[in-house]
């Protein structure tokens, strides 16, 4: 998919969210927050559902909790406009309640879509609701500042998860400030991480290659008669070839370090 057609699926998502009426969320809602950012980017962030601030501009993350989010961005280098942000649920759950299973199925769809779009190395969830989606049956005090292969059902079953508090959750509890900015430090490691396993699918390996070779060698070993090769080797004997150093294979190797671009620091680490 080009970036164009990014654009085009990810407007005509948003263009669906901001009319949606498939659960009780739409009828407070100031406005829909279907989520924003860079249509190219490998990483995408997912909180939990908008606030106060997100539902009067209809836009993710831009109260106390977005302020936060980018400093923690900027703590590795990354702006807001180089990833992409987006909720489990796009419309703001009153007084900021939690929102219930049924709402988050309603919206379940649209989430979906974006990340089938947007195809994530690395998903970062925001608290506990976002991971659910993409490591069920985590607890977010056991696995945050870790990743794992996100959940096939997730919309992204092809990307890294990696698990965090939410930002605003160091707002109410001033302890998970650093455990938050400690845990975002990891994140560009993450990315690296989730890299590697896409190039290592995209690859076959050096057994399936032989396999693939096997049956074009047997067509070919067939197609010689065995006492032609007999006679050949009677009168003509092979010399016996002992290569020399400078005609010896070459040793087997290592993987290759990785590109210039993962090797560099945070501010540096290219998003897409």
């Amino acid at each position: 998919m080009t970036e164009a057609e990014r654009r085009a699926t990810l407007e005509a998502i948003a263009q669906e969210v901001a009319v949606c009426t498939r659960c009780r969320l739409h009828q407070t809602r100031t406005r829909a927050v279907p989520g924003e950012g860079h249509p190219e980017t490998e990483v995408v962030l997912v909180g939990e559902g908008p606030g106060f601030n997100e539902d009067r501009q209809g836009r993710p993350f831009v109260g106390q909790a977005g302020a936060k989010l980018e400093a923690l961005l900027t703590s590795i280098g990354w702006r807001r406009q180089e990833v992409f942000i987006t909720n489990v649920v796009k419309c703001r759950p009153p007084e900021n309640r939690d929102p219930e299973p049924d709402e988050i199925a309603a919206c379940a769809p649209f989430l979906t879509r974006q990340l089938e779009a947007l195809d994530p190395a690395l998903v970062v969830t925001l608290g506990r609701f976002s991971m659910a989606r993409f490591s069920p049956g985590a607890r977010i005090g056991q696995v945050h500042g870790t990743y794992r292969p996100a959940d096939a059902a997730s919309g992204a079953p092809e990307a890294l998860a990696y698990a965090m508090y939410h930002p605003a959750a160091a707002l109410h509890q001033g302890s998970l400030n650093e455990a938050l900015f400690r845990d975002m430090q990891g994140v560009p490691e993450a990315l690296v991480a989730a890299r590697a396993r896409r190039r290592s699918a995209a690859t076959p390996t050096d057994s399936a290659a032989t396999e693939a070779e096997a049956p074009a060698v047997a067509e070919v070993s067939a197609a010689v008669e065995p006492p032609a090769i007999a006679a050949i080797a009677a009168i003509d004997p092979p010399p016996s070839i002992v290569p020399s150093p400078e005609e010896a294979p070459p040793a087997e190797h290592a993987s290759p370090p990785a590109p210039e671009a993962e090797t560099r620091p945070a501010a540096q680490l290219p998003l897409f």
